[in-house]
């Protein structure tokens, strides 16, 4: 394993190759999607051009290699958070993952039930379960942020009545890390069930399904270099094993009457028809790279950049940031607002320089009205991410500043 992120890392990113607006590419949108390296859309294409077909169908041996390099993408999953084969379900996203959720947990849910989730949630972590507090009579809670962009651990949002507490380890607009533990002890002492939304951490920082005892957990492979459409479920066995599947089909079955199904063992009853199956290989050789790079060496670096971006970005004049001001409390992502200038046009103007940032309600339109803004912009880092990217923003921001002066 390397002990630190390589300098040359970007020569193994192809699209780094490309100029925009004949400016040599920076990308600071990881947190919206990663970008890929060589090694990961080399598998890809392998799959298609070496061993296309359907898996778990066929006794031919093109099947059979397919399978077994599904399969294994499943044990890499598992290995990078320290869970078990069967608790790995592969969906199409971090979304599906938690829609699945809201579905199977809401048929138990009924009237005067309680959801506990937070005013810094992502739309797919706070939509999901608002719908299913309308349709079951819950009640849905919200645990609110302080000036700083913290939660405020409230113990009397915690009570017998509290069935689900769902939140994000990482704010995907602020960049602030959240008490995970703290909230999941707090949470199992009323008996509910805990979802963390881990599409913001586990591509950034080393997360451990037991240390952290978390019930459920959801991510994506294209926030952390894999392919788009394939997300993961984490679930405890004892409690994946006992929830109705969400989907109905090919592969999730064991035996079919017309009179009634059985269905098939873990992580498959959750799987049904033909999945991803390029996107899932292709995601356990992102594992693989990330897991050889290490997740500690990657969260190091983000935090080297994150220091070093609060401070250069301080310099700015008319600039605000936004967020924990202890930074050991935040991940690699930065939101600030220009005085008089709307996100949108830092955004579009930044982009003339070749730089892509983020503008606007970041599917968080709750928080947004809870710090009282109409958008923000929002940088976000990811390994293969230097301080140079940042000096290039820097000088970028100082030419809107002139645009609008």
């Amino acid at each position: 394993m390397k002990t630190i992120i390589p300098k040359d890392i970007k020569k193994d990113f192809p699209i780094f190759t490309r100029e925009i607006h004949g400016k040599p590419l920076v990308y600071l949108d990881s947190a919206s999607t990663s970008q890929k390296p060589k090694q990961v859309i080399d598998t890809e294409k392998e799959y298609y051009e070496r061993m296309n077909a359907n898996i778990h169908r066929g006794v031919y041996k093109l099947s059979e290699e397919a399978t077994l390099a599904y399969e294994d993408a499943h044990r890499k999953v598992a290995r990078l958070i320290n869970a078990k084969f069967k608790e790995i379900i592969f969906t199409k996203n971090t979304t599906e993952s938690i829609n699945l959720l809201a579905y199977t947990l809401g048929q138990k849910l009924k009237k005067g039930d309680e959801i506990l989730i937070t005013a810094m949630e992502h739309h797919s972590n706070l939509v999901p379960w608002q719908q299913v507090a309308k349709r079951a009579g819950a009640t849905l809670k919200i645990m609110q942020v302080n000036k700083q962009g913290e939660l405020i651990v409230d113990d009397k949002l915690f009570t017998k009545k509290t069935k689900i507490v769902a939140f994000s380890h990482v704010s995907n607009v602020l960049g602030t890390i959240n008490p995970v533990q703290e909230i999941i002890q707090k949470a199992h002492a009323v008996g509910a069930l805990v979802v963390l939304d881990a599409a913001q951490s586990v591509p950034h920082m080393p997360v451990d399904v037991q240390d952290l005892d978390v019930d459920f957990m959801a991510f994506s492979s294209h926030k952390m270099l894999g392919p788009t459409g394939i997300g993961v479920l984490y679930g405890k066995q004892a409690l994946l094993e006992v929830l109705n599947p969400f989907l109905f089909g090919g592969d999730m079955i064991r035996e079919v009457k017309f009179e009634d199904t059985t269905f098939n063992d873990l992580p498959w009853k959750f799987e049904a028809g033909t999945p991803n199956i390029a996107g899932a290989i292709a995601f356990g050789a992102a594992v693989d790279y990330l897991m050889n790079m290490g997740l500690k060496n990657i969260e190091q670096h983000e935090q080297e950049l994150l220091r070093y971006a609060h401070e250069q970005l301080a310099k700015v004049k008319g600039l605000t940031l936004y967020g924990p001001k202890d930074l050991t409390k935040k991940s690699g992502i930065v939101a600030f607002n220009m005085e008089g200038i709307h996100s949108h046009d830092v955004s579009s103007i930044v982009d003339q320089e070749g730089i892509c940032i983020r503008g606007g309600h970041h599917c968080a339109m709750p928080l947004i009205k809870e710090l009282k803004l109409e958008a923000a912009c929002r940088v976000s880092f990811y390994l293969y991410n230097t301080k140079e990217d940042i000096d290039r923003l820097v000088k970028a921001l100082e030419k809107v500043r002139q645009v609008f002066l």
